[in-house]
């Protein structure tokens, strides 16, 4: 009996949103538009203007870009193949460095730049939610997957086809 296990396909759809979100960023700072920000926190531009907004002279969104391009492939090589360790491991350990570098920037925007952006904000969202996910799907399948007791994100087991 095959298990389903729901937690590739949330990173996939988790990965695709935070693709969004850079690839927006990325092409807005790219063709020289400013971001649109929401009335309440307005302060994406300020933030995408820091010096703290490039990395080797690269707009950080390009970095999430790749991050996202990469968590969406790990998502779709897990939901077909959801017990391979190497797999599992390189989604937890990419989703939690994700996960660190969000936090820096935070802590930039808090201390230097005194300015918030809603796209960096939805961005550590998303990645704090894609490593939930990897966490939850590398606890599901440590198990035996011939084992029927495997717990987690998981749907009811099909049938092969």
């Amino acid at each position: 009996m095959k298990q389903v296990f729901r937690a590739p396909y949330l990173m996939l759809a988790l990965a695709l949103v935070g693709l969004a979100i850079a690839f927006y960023d990325s092409y807005a700072l790219h063709s020289g538009q400013a971001l649109w920000c929401p009335p309440p926190i307005n302060g994406c531009n300020e933030v995408a203007s820091s010096p703290y907004a490039h990395i080797l002279d690269l707009p950080v969104g390009y970095f999430g870009v790749v991050y996202y391009l990469y968590m969406l492939i790990f998502a779709a090589l897990l939901a077909f193949d959801p017990f391979s360790r190497a797999l599992r491991l390189a989604a937890f350990v990419y989703a939690a460095l994700g996960v660190c570098f969000s936090i820096y920037f935070f802590y930039l925007q808090i201390s230097f730049i005194h300015a918030f952006c809603i796209y960096c904000l939805a961005s550590a969202v998303t990645t704090v939610l894609l490593l939930v996910a990897a966490l939850a799907h590398f606890k599901a399948t440590r198990a035996d997957p011939t084992s029927t007791t495997v717990t987690g994100l998981q749907a009811n087991p099909t049938t092969p086809h």
